[in-house]
């Protein structure tokens, strides 16, 4: 799981939803999380990063019992009681979680797409998915960690700014 926050208290709306997401009761266990890691906004215009506010992010290892889809409407819900509202693509959120990988399963359907179609063109989720686990590789047998010699994704500045997030 990817999760960031660029808006309020980045880092208190990250824990709440990592806390929400360790709920053995709802079918998630949560298992790891990376170090936080702040960046820029990463927009679709060019000065975004400028004109909205730095990003915390991380990722989460979890364990479940739901199905791809049931754990994508708890996420909505999560992401709900965060107040993340939708006004704007790649707008600046209280709250975002993204369902990075599902094992080694490919699933592509009109509300979910896994892997995450932008995994390997985002330093804010390489960085601390590679922190999880070092060898990581894509469904394809595509190794996580040769992203990071992409020139997209070194551009992009990062900085690990907490190496365990107090939940």
């Amino acid at each position: 799981m990817g999760l960031g926050s660029s808006l309020g208290d980045r880092a208190a709306h990250i824990g709440r939803a990592l806390r929400a997401l360790d709920s053995p009761e709802q079918g998630v266990t949560r298992l790891r999380v990376s170090a936080l890691y702040e960046s820029p906004h990463l927009g679709l215009a060019p000065g975004d990063e400028a004109r909205y506010p730095r990003h915390l992010n991380c990722v989460a290892e979890i364990s479940t019992r739901l199905t791809p889809l049931k754990l994508l409407d708890l996420i909505a819900d999560i992401e709900q009681q965060g107040e993340r509202t939708r006004d704007e693509r790649w707008g600046p959120r209280t709250i975002d979680i993204d369902i990075l990988l599902w094992g080694d399963c490919v699933i592509q359907t009109e509300r979910l797409t896994i892997p995450h179609p932008e995994l390997l063109h985002r330093a804010f989720v390489i960085l601390p998915l590679l922190d999880l686990d070092p060898g990581a590789r894509m469904p394809d047998g595509q190794w996580v960690s040769a992203a990071v010699d992409d020139p997209v994704v070194r551009a992009q500045p990062m900085q690990r700014v907490h190496d365990e997030l107090s939940l």
